[in-house]
């Protein structure tokens, strides 16, 4: 029999064991927050900016294509709500740089000069040459014309329609820039039609009113020339003594006649709601130039 040894009797065997696996620690969120505390704060505001701009992204709708109703309907709704200048703004713009105040001059016996006369004038032709009435230069000594910038000259006429109590003017010194206002036929002049007419009443101005053509082919007999002046127009606008040579202008800006009197049956030689122009066809046949 096989005897046992004495390190055997002295140590018991023991059984062996699993092999020991090393634990990793858990990752502990709360912890983590309390360490990059004031980094998430700061970009908090962006993340949520983010966030939203990707949802913002994910649920767009998608594009939507002009049809000629929606034009149409956005052309409407700005008309509705866009402050449009009126007619007489319009009408005063487009020739108050063609207009001109004019100025009758005689010899003062002290030696200098007076003014006789004030009316208006509008410039038909960019080279300097002016429409106005008769009356308004007749007698006078010198002639002086002052420009919408401000230029002053002096002007000789060079035309006369006593029929129609128009005078031509030529100016000896114009603007670099001068405008001639547009002219356009009475053809199609109705009664009820919007008119501007722009002068110098009682030498203020340029000044501006504005009405409507009356009628057409009126017959008035002139206090100043007494001429019987025919186939005028008769007009509401206010006009006064200082607009006689000033422009009647239509609702586009062009102009329709030349200003040239109104009726009072009183003495006073101020406005009462009739006003008379010389249609433009006989102010162009005064220059002599085809006038469209």
């Amino acid at each position: 029999m096989k005897r046992a040894s004495l390190y055997s009797r002295s140590r018991p065997r023991q059984a062996p064991q699993a092999p020991v696996v090393a634990r990793q620690p858990r990752f502990a969120f709360r912890s983590w927050l309390k360490k990059h505390r004031s980094a998430f704060l700061i970009s908090s505001p962006g993340l949520a900016a983010l966030g939203v701009a990707i949802a913002l992204w994910l649920h767009v709708a998608p594009p939507q294509f002009l049809t000629q109703d929606d034009i149409d309907a956005a052309v409407d709704r700005s008309l509705e709500t866009a402050v449009l200048p009126s007619p007489a703004t319009r009408a005063f713009e487009a020739v108050e740089h063609s207009i001109v105040r004019v100025r009758g001059f005689v010899d003062d016996p002290d030696g200098g000069e007076v003014v006789m006369s004030t009316g208006t004038g509008v410039v038909i032709l960019d080279n300097g040459t002016i429409l106005t009435n008769i009356h308004v230069v007749q007698d006078a000594q010198r002639i002086g014309v002052t420009f919408s910038e401000g230029l002053e000259a002096d002007a000789v006429v060079v035309g006369m329609r006593p029929e129609d109590d128009l005078a031509v003017l030529k100016a000896q010194t114009i603007p670099d820039d001068l405008q001639a206002a547009t002219l356009q036929s009475t053809a199609d002049l109705r009664p009820g039609d919007h008119v501007t007419a722009v002068g110098f009443p009682f030498g203020m101005g340029p000044s501006t009113s504005s009405g409507v053509v009356s009628g057409l082919r009126r017959e008035f007999r002139s206090p100043e020339g007494k001429r019987l002046l025919t186939n005028l127009i008769q007009f509401d606008a206010a006009v006064n003594p200082g607009n006689s040579g000033g422009p009647l202008v239509n609702a586009t800006g062009e102009v329709v006649g030349i200003v040239t009197g109104l009726l009072n049956p009183t003495e006073q030689r101020v406005f009462i709601g009739i006003g008379f122009a010389v249609p433009i066809e006989n102010a162009a046949a005064a220059v002599g130039v085809p006038p469209f």
